[in-house]
């Protein structure tokens, strides 16, 4: 793997390097080019100069900011370092939290942090005093120029920077139709609970996979040899609430005839 970005974990005086590797990345997704219907061409994305109506060169692109109608500041990389050269060079730990008071709609990108040069042993004590306190580190760290929140975290060896959406991105519910006071039928809660339990394993990852992506492949070769793919699979129809009884009966039937 390649690090993305390196400067150092600080807590407290302790200033740990590090080196930051997103964790995420081989997905399986297909790529897709945009074409000209009529003749199957390439689309090709220009970077067109409103003023000169030419492209212009990757090389020749600039940052800036519109401070006033037609007046731009021009922003360099070394402009955005001096905003403030500790935060783009320091994930800063400003509190400990438990994990466990954190909503899992704030995660929304994990990371490694692996030990530079001789931060072998600050790093490891990091993880151990996270580990047997049961805490989070909150911390803050800029990437792509722009601030961040994060939850630094032992998994396993590694220290794990999970970064966090900002409660100004979270949206409420509010306004959503929801059910409130809703008359459960015991009976049918507990074919309910029958089924969960019917259907519960262990978590397994690795089990899980991208199977629309295969099928997407799959109408691909079939199109590619000139045939016309069969469609797959039925749209689901909502159940009846009179119904529900009998297709949680069933739902249980079934799952017990995969089991067996």
């Amino acid at each position: 793997m390649r690090a993305m970005w390196s400067g150092a974990v600080s807590f407290g005086l302790v200033n740990i390097p590090v080196r930051l590797y997103s964790g995420t990345g081989g997905e399986t997704k297909l790529e897709f080019d945009l074409l000209h219907e009529k003749d199957k061409s390439p689309i090709r994305f220009a970077r067109i100069c409103k003023l000169e109506g030419e492209e212009v060169p990757y090389q020749e692109l600039v940052k800036g900011y519109e401070y006033s109608d037609g007046e731009y500041v021009i922003m360099t990389n070394e402009d955005f370092r001096k905003a403030d050269v500790t935060k783009t060079r320091a994930i800063q730990i400003m509190d400990f939290v438990k994990e466990t008071e954190i909503d899992d709609i704030f995660f929304e990108k994990p990371y490694f942090l692996e030990p530079d040069k001789g931060a072998a042993k600050p790093y490891a004590l990091l993880r151990e005093a996270l580990r047997q306190s049961g805490m989070v580190g909150i911390a803050s760290f800029v990437l792509r120029n722009r601030e961040h929140i994060a939850a630094i975290r032992p998994s396993g060896d590694v220290l794990m920077l999970d970064q966090l959406r900002y409660a100004s991105e979270i949206r409420s519910p509010e306004g959503l139709k929801l059910p409130e006071a809703v008359d459960i039928d015991k009976r049918e809660l507990d074919l309910a609970l029958a089924l969960v339990n019917q259907l519960t394993d262990k978590w397994q990852p690795e089990k899980y996979h991208d199977t629309y992506t295969e099928e997407l492949r799959r109408i691909i070769e079939e199109k590619a040899q000139g045939r016309v793919p069969a469609p797959k699979g039925e749209e689901p129809k909502p159940t009846e609430v009179i119904n529900l009884m009998d297709v949680l009966k069933k739902s249980l039937e079934q799952t017990k005839e995969k089991a067996a």
